[in-house]
């Protein structure tokens, strides 16, 4: 007896049964799955905009290393292979803990020219291969590996 009073002191003047209204388990896991549909659609439109956007930090890197080595060149009149004595420290790889995507080494360097390369140390897309750009000494910055 009590607690049908308790019942219905919780029910609403206007409604004649206790269940709200709701939707049921497989309309929610039908609209689970078509919005889980759409995004596998989205996904891989999406992965040319991350690799572009990631590559930007290798030209980046490569463009302070090009000026870092035009202004060793006008006091020394050459070209150097040694990061210390360019005044360039690479920033710490994601293999070395660190956040930089791009590895940077100057793979050639003389009196006359330089070139220098950052090569990814991941696959963007999964095809085998790294992105990899290259500067020289005239700033001609060009991706020679596209990924």
């Amino acid at each position: 007896m009590r607690t049908k009073k308790i019942i219905e002191r919780f029910k609403s003047p206007h409604s004649k049964s206790m269940w709200a209204k709701a939707y049921s388990m497989s309309e929610l896991l039908v609209v689970l799955c078509i919005i889980g549909i759409l995004i596998l659609l989205v996904l891989p439109n999406q992965t040319s905009v991350i690799a572009q956007a990631k590559a930007i930090e290798a030209q980046s890197m490569l463009n302070h290393l090009y000026g870092l080595q035009k202004s060793h060149f006008y006091r020394f009149s050459k070209y150097s292979n040694d990061f210390e004595a360019l005044g360039y420290e690479p920033a710490a790889t994601i293999n070395e803990g660190g956040q930089a995507i791009y590895k940077i080494e100057i793979f050639e360097a003389s009196i006359n020219s330089f070139k220098a390369r950052a090569v990814s140390l991941s696959d963007f897309d999964g095809d085998g291969n790294f992105n990899t750009w290259e500067v020289d000494q005239n700033k001609l910055l060009i991706e020679t590996v596209k990924d």
